[in-house]
């Protein structure tokens, strides 16, 4: 007896009964739908916190914070340990950053704002995927570029004894609209300001730069990005002018020998791998050479781990419900036997061999299994969609909270599904097992007389 024959005839057998197949199916169906839905939280939680951990960094990023000399022991990088990173197979950039000491005044038309200040070697930020919402990234050394919130934080510069601080913000703590600058900085020329101590008196020096380049907008909305990025010359000139490291407008006692000028010490290096497969190769290396070293993918690796066994937990909990579901399809299975004893019989007195009639019954409890994964499935999908689609109006109407941006609780990817609808079927199969055997011991005689 061909496949296709046993499924026509199992088709058949089916229709007999649509009442009590409905309800096997649906049993069925709401256990599968039960397992995927609560499975598809863990998912959904773990491919939020990952695509959280993404949005600010990158995936192939190592930062090297340092040094663990055995003898000395902290020691920041240096020119040194750049050239040995660049030996290292599979980096495809390396940047490095360090903090100007002070927070210079930045003045362009009569505004100006004190900012964070950093050095940066641009050619490798560039392969390093540094990003701009517009212009371009700087060519000469007097060319600089802002953070997306820099032309937000100049204010109007006013004297002191003109300037009313307490109207100089609205209720929610910003600037008032008649303070700050409202012209395109892109192209334009600012002043940067930075100071030294002489005699406990400050003495300023204006360099000139050129805005040519404004940095991405932060991803998320709160966050405030008024960076400004110079190159080594113009750093160098600061510490011409201040005689110090870094530009250290003073100095302070005990920071004599920091503050004297040699090597540059970088504040942020961050190694770019080539391609994932070979961060964890590449912090190993680091590690080995007693470099402290760390990757986003360290604590993936972590995040990853927990949300497995949640994943795996929730599962077998799911489990239990479609094993619940399997006693009405050993139910079904053990009925479908009883009242089809007579064609049983004359299947085995035409010479139907008992292992096809076992193939029939298991390929039934295998279709009642299929036809409920494959309904609980459509249900577990409607539920994840309204679930996502109405979880930010429950919390914006009920707790005044705002979802975060790209958060979805309920997540199924195809390897859920592809796993429910297996552990759908196996339990199926298991439970048509013992009907199926059964039916192979039917008596001939007896299931003829529908004695059995």
């Amino acid at each position: 007896m061909k496949f296709k024959d046993q499924f026509r005839f199992v088709r058949q057998n089916t229709k007999k009964n649509k009442s009590r197949l409905f309800m096997t199916v649906l049993a069925t169906a709401i256990a599968v739908a039960f397992l995927m839905v609560l499975a598809s939280v863990a998912f959904g939680l773990h491919k939020s916190i990952i695509a959280d951990l993404m949005q600010d960094r990158m995936v192939t990023e190592i930062n090297v914070h340092g040094k663990n000399d055995p003898e000395t022991g902290y020691k920041p990088i240096i020119d040194e340990d750049i050239a040995y990173f660049e030996t290292i197979e599979n980096v495809k950039a390396i940047t490095r950053r360090q903090h100007l000491r002070q927070s210079p005044e930045f003045i362009i038309d009569n505004y100006s704002v004190n900012a964070n200040t950093m050095v940066a070697y641009f050619p490798e930020e560039m392969k390093a995927g540094f990003e701009l919402s517009e212009g371009k990234m700087p060519e000469k050394d007097n060319e600089i570029i802002v953070g997306y919130s820099f032309s937000q934080e100049l204010i109007k510069q006013m004297d002191e004894d003109s300037m009313d601080r307490e109207n100089l913000y609205d209720e929610d703590g910003k600037i008032k609209e008649e303070y700050t600058y409202k012209g395109d900085i892109l192209g334009k020329t600012v002043e940067m300001q930075v100071y030294k101590l002489v005699n406990n008196e400050p003495e300023t020096k204006k360099i000139p730069l050129t805005v040519v380049g404004i940095a991405k907008k932060p991803s998320r909305e709160w966050m405030m990005d008024s960076n400004v990025y110079i190159s080594e010359a113009v750093l160098h000139e600061v510490e011409t002018f201040t005689g110090t490291r870094g530009g250290m407008p003073e100095v302070f006692e005990g920071d004599e020998e920091y503050a004297k000028l040699g090597e540059r010490n970088y504040d942020e290096v961050y190694i770019y791998a080539s391609n994932v497969e070979a961060v964890k190769e590449i912090s190993k290396q680091l590690e080995d050479k007693n470099y402290y070293a760390w990757s986003v993918v360290s604590e993936m690796k972590e995040i990853n781990m927990i949300f497995n066994i949640l994943k795996a937990g929730v599962i077998f909990i799911g489990t239990i419900a479609l094993i619940i579901a399997s006693i009405g399809i050993f139910n079904t299975m053990t009925m479908a036997v009883t009242e089809r004893a007579p064609d049983i019989g004359i299947m085995k007195a035409i010479g139907a061999n008992p292992k096809t009639i076992k193939n029939i019954f298991l390929l039934e409890s295998s279709y009642i299994g299929l036809l409920g994964a494959f309904f609980g499935a459509i249900v577990a999908y409607g539920i994840s969609f309204l679930v996502n689609l109405f979880l930010p109006m429950i919390l914006a109407g009920v707790f005044e909270e705002e979802a975060p941006e790209g958060f979805v609780l309920t997540h199924i990817p195809l390897s859920l599904t592809a796993i429910s609808v297996g552990i759908c079927l196996i339990v199926t199969i298991f439970s048509g097992w013992r009907p199926a055997q059964r039916a192979t011991k039917v008596d001939v005689l007896k299931a003829m007389r529908r004695e059995i």
